[in-house]
């Protein structure tokens, strides 16, 4: 039942549209000045307030300013006084909307559940974001990895290029995350590629994108991974393993700002910060002919180097127990318990796969153990299988 709240000084507006919203099957709290408003938004959490703007006192308006402060609560202005002007501004505070007393009774009710649904959306919103970010957070407290998360805050803010260094498996995808999370880019695309899962004769019509009839699959315009990411980020990952005519064209994308899809001819301006990944020695790839170098150093304003996991093995029994807890949200039963033994063991071994090696290995023992994971089930479903 979404819960609303009347702030108005008339005792028979807030009467009649207390029964009215009652009978909608709506609970309804009522204020008869904005500073009983304020505390009851304060001390509870309504889908919509309903505001009046003429009052004594404090009236509608500043009422407004203070929510702002403190809610995301759709706040719909009613007034028996109003004006375009009046809305105008209500709406430019950032009123949900206006409706003039007295209200139509129709459009008040369309009005409230319209407010309603974009409550329930920003939520919706503020929920996915947070699992992304738990998604993408860096775990540990090892002091490479406090390093590292010092660089991305410094660097994210900026505009340069990175270029993300490590074995498979590090989370190196992490890092470009946390990046464009902390830049000023965080609101705009966030697009990834894959260099070494696309064939090269596809990889440039995937980053630049084709006209239609540019070659025989071609049966319709397609924008390029560039375009999608203007205003973002685009995250070239296994960059040491893109074909060199590929290579080509990105370094004069990122020369000019500007890309031309296969089979055009229109220069097309794109905005995109790159952030590249390579498991890969690229210094040792120029040397052997396979890479560019003046599109590594076009790549490498700033250079991130992810540690493995054998050198941050003080950060193991932070990601078994967060492992833990993300696979039992997702599995949807408690989280296992792990004793300290069992933790001492798995830092023992040496972690070829890294992070991605660690989390396979957590959820086998999420599955195979009952209540606790014990230094045993190390031995029995850990040990034999690893390289």
């Amino acid at each position: 039942m979404a819960k609303i709240l009347v702030i108005d000084d008339e005792s028979s507006i807030r009467r009649t549209l207390k029964e009215i919203l009652e009978f909608e099957k709506y609970e309804v709290d009522l204020a008869a000045n904005g500073m009983d408003g304020l505390e009851l938004a304060q001390a509870n959490s309504y889908d919509v307030i309903l505001l009046d703007i003429k009052m004594p006192e404090m009236d509608g308006m500043e009422v407004l300013d203070k929510l702002q402060k403190f809610s995301d609560c759709p706040v719909i202005m009613i007034s028996g006084h109003g004006t375009i002007e009046t809305a105008v501004e209500a709406i430019k505070k950032g009123a949900y909307d206006f409706i003039v007393k007295p209200p139509d009774l129709n459009r008040l009710l369309i009005t409230l559940r319209n407010a309603i649904d974009k409550k329930e959306l920003v939520v919706q919103t503020k929920n996915l974001k947070k699992e992304i970010e738990r998604k993408y957070e860096i775990v540990g407290n090892s002091k490479p990895i406090l390093q590292l998360k010092e660089m991305i805050t410094k660097v994210a803010p900026t505009t340069a290029r990175v270029l993300i260094a490590g074995e498979n498996g590090t989370g190196k995808e992490l890092v470009a995350r946390q990046i464009h999370e902390q830049s000023n880019r965080q609101k705009s695309p966030f697009v990834e590629v894959n260099c070494a899962a696309i064939p090269s004769e596809l990889i440039e019509s995937q980053l630049f994108g084709h006209e239609k009839g540019s070659f025989t699959s071609a049966i319709k315009q397609r924008k390029g991974d560039f375009e999608l990411a203007h205003g973002g980020t685009l995250f070239l990952d296994e960059i040491g393993d893109m074909s060199l005519s590929a290579q080509a064209k990105v370094l004069r994308a990122l020369q000019e700002n500007k890309i031309i899809r296969v089979g055009g001819e229109k220069e097309i301006p794109v905005d995109v910060r790159v952030i590249a990944a390579s498991n890969k020695n690229l210094p040792e790839e120029i040397k052997k002919g396979n890479f560019r170098e003046d599109l590594y150093h076009r790549l490498s304003v700033i250079v991130m180097q992810v540690p493995p996991l054998r050198e941050r093995l003080d950060d193991i029994p932070l990601l078994v127990e967060h492992f833990i807890k993300e696979l039992a949200e997702a599995q949807g039963k408690p989280p296992l318990q792990i004793t300290d033994k069992a933790i001492q063991m798995l830092q023992t071994f040496r972690w070829t796969g890294n992070i991605r090696e660690l989390h396979n290995v957590v959820e086998r023992l999420t599955i195979l153990c009952d209540k606790e994971i014990t230094e045993k089930d190390i031995e029995t479903f850990v040990k034999p299988l690893m390289l």
